[in-house]
């Protein structure tokens, strides 16, 4: 909870002044008590209604005091806690984007959607509480003790006793039950979980008939977790009636000691009444605290979880100024060529196996190529390492003769389109999809609107996807729902390549981008590209040899390894990896006489 503290240093003044008030609301409620003995032993006993009268506006005036305390207090302690609820999830936020893969996939969506919403609400609740009670709660507490003192110093060591015994009860509750609301906070990303996995999945159960597993699955763990948080609530719960047992047998022995003294007349009526009120101050603050130390416990427990995100650093680091933005080009390390795999290895963070291993090759600049293989044979991985969404193990991957761990991230992203496996669109227009691709569209010094327009008027007609955004509603300006869920797959992936197609980027990643299309816009969308620019290297991901088959350099990848390279014709004759790819999606007669 510390390090997040630094999150209300733009907060200081209220951080402050919400405390202090109600340091001050509590300073005039302890001495409510003593204008209630004052009445009795002087305005009820001398029959002096006058005066009644007088002290009874005295405690409206405290009351009034009081309450515009209070609500300032409250005012400045929720602006607080809001303000730093907003600036750490901006950082946590941040913090997350500035993550790569290795990091997210380890951290995982369901945890750190549950840090993003439900752990700062935890935390901010705990921090508007703190603000308002943890100083207030233990003043009253101090405070009605001491005030106890100036009464009688006999009856006030009743409180000297009590007040201690309580607070080992809610510190010892409190100490044990923190870890329990680590492991329900555990608990609770398990649901999310599955909640999000079967939501996003709901077509394939539904498909497969699943409902009822999925239903008992879920049932489980939320079973498991209520179990939990049943436990826990039992526990906690226990805090509130063992401190009313201490306090109403503190009072019993209160108010029999007081009533012997007051018979031997060394106090008076009033001054039991003040004594017994200071009892009761006690007892109300101790059940605010009680409740405070909950929330605070979960908050605490919330705020280590947010911390071990905010402590995960990036494994890339950058070493490039940010400035950069040109590829260095022809330097002698790679002989020439525009791209080059040194004898890379690479492996997934705690994986048992290597995912990619001793792969090389070179690519001139301009050329296409197309990577194959059987599923987990690590193309994805292969095309990932380019825009370093993962850093190799062993190896170099060289970009314009130099390392892409030298050039700073937005210079080597903003020179290269990717399109990945599964097409992600966002809620907004087809323009503000678009836009995404288009490094400047936005700013005040960005590119001209109608030049915007045409760059992405000529992206779609590259993806073959001018066709059915002109039929929709709109056309640039038609709306696009969430995931793209008003589109079909296979429109989806379009946009998806327009919007990579979009920036002109030097190096284009197509990765298993066209599952969706048919043969015949498949053929179309790769001729496009080919022609779009002869300067842009394109890298073609598939499953289909008919997609790769005219590259000027194919991949056949195998387990990890490069189990061959060269054109179409050179692999159909040698490698039999390839061989055996082809033929399962050829005839070879057909083979043949297209040889």
């Amino acid at each position: 909870m510390r390090k997040l503290l630094v999150y209300l240093k733009d907060y200081k003044k209220e951080s402050v002044l919400g405390p202090l008030f109600k340091l001050l609301e509590a300073s005039f409620e302890l001495f409510v008590p003593l204008v209630i003995a004052r009445i009795v032993d002087t305005g009820i006993s001398g029959r002096d209604y006058g005066y009644v009268w007088r002290m009874g506006g005295v405690l409206l005036l405290l009351a009034g005091i009081g309450l515009v305390c209070s609500v300032t207090a409250q005012y400045f302690a929720a602006k607080a806690a809001t303000g730093f609820a907003a600036s750490l999830r901006h950082s946590l936020f941040s913090h997350i984007q500035s993550l790569s893969f290795t990091e997210m996939d380890k951290l995982g969506t369901a945890a750190m959607i549950t840090r993003m919403t439900s752990d700062i609400n935890q935390v901010q609740s705990g921090v508007n509480l703190v603000l308002r009670l943890f100083l207030r709660s233990p003043f009253i507490v101090f405070g009605a003790m001491i005030m106890a003192f100036t009464i009688d110093g006999k009856a006030a060591l009743i409180f000297v006793v009590t007040i201690p015994l309580l607070s080992a009860v809610v510190f010892g509750i409190m100490l044990i039950s923190i870890p329990l609301y680590r492991k329900v906070q555990a608990g609770l990303d398990r649901v999310l979980g599955r909640t999000r996995e079967n939501l996003t999945g709901v077509r394939v159960i539904r498909a497969f008939n699943r409902e009822d597993e999925e239903q008992e699955a879920f049932t489980a763990e939320n079973q498991a977790l209520t179990r939990m948080q049943m436990f826990v609530g039992r526990f906690s719960a226990c805090m509130n009636p063992v401190t009313y047992i201490i306090v109403n047998a503190a009072t019993v022995v209160l108010i029999r000691t007081g009533a012997v003294r007051v018979d031997n007349g060394i106090l008076t009526q009033g001054q039991v009444i003040a004594l017994v009120n200071y009892m009761s101050q006690i007892l109300v603050e101790l059940v605010k605290l009680a409740n405070l130390i909950i929330t605070v416990t979960k908050a605490f427990a919330c705020a280590d979880r947010i911390a071990g995100v905010l402590e995960f650093s990036s494994s890339l680091e950058e070493t490039a100024a940010e400035g950069e933005t040109d590829f260095r080009q022809e330097k002698a390390e790679t002989g020439g060529a525009y791209i080059r795999f040194q004898h890379v290895d690479f492996s997934y963070k705690d994986a048992g196996a290597d995912a990619l291993t001793d792969i090389d090759f070179t690519v001139e600049k301009g050329q296409t190529v197309g990577i194959i293989g059987g599923t987990g044979s690590g193309k994805t991985t292969l095309v990932h390492l380019l825009p370093r969404f993962y850093d190799v193990s062993a190896g170099k991957v060289l970009v314009g003769g130099e390392d892409v761990r030298n050039y700073s991230l937005s210079a080597l992203r903003h020179k290269i389109g990717i399109v990945m496996q599964k097409s992600v669109l966002f809620h907004g227009t087809v323009r503000d999809n678009l836009r995404w691709g288009i490094v400047d569209a936005g700013s005040e010094n960005g590119i001209n609107g109608a030049y915007e327009e045409a760059l992405m008027w000529e992206a779609l007609e590259i993806a073959q996807a001018k066709e059915f955004v002109e039929k929709k509603e709109g056309g640039l300006d038609f709306e696009i729902e969430q995931g793209g869920r008003n589109l079909s797959g296979g429109q989806r992936q379009r946009m998806a390549i327009a919007r990579a197609v979009v920036r002109r980027p030097e190096i284009l990643i197509l990765d298993d981008s066209a599952s969706a299309l048919d043969f015949a816009t498949d053929a179309a969308l790769r001729k496009a590209v080919r022609n779009a620019s002869r300067d842009m290297t394109v890298f073609i991901v598939s499953q289909r040899a008919a997609s790769i088959m005219y590259a000027d350099k194919i991949l056949v990848l195998d387990d990890g390894k490069i189990a061959g390279q060269g054109t179409h014709e050179e692999l159909l004759a040698s490698c039999e990896v390839y061989q055996e790819i082809y033929y399962s999606q050829f005839e070879r007669s057909s083979s043949a006489m297209q040889n």
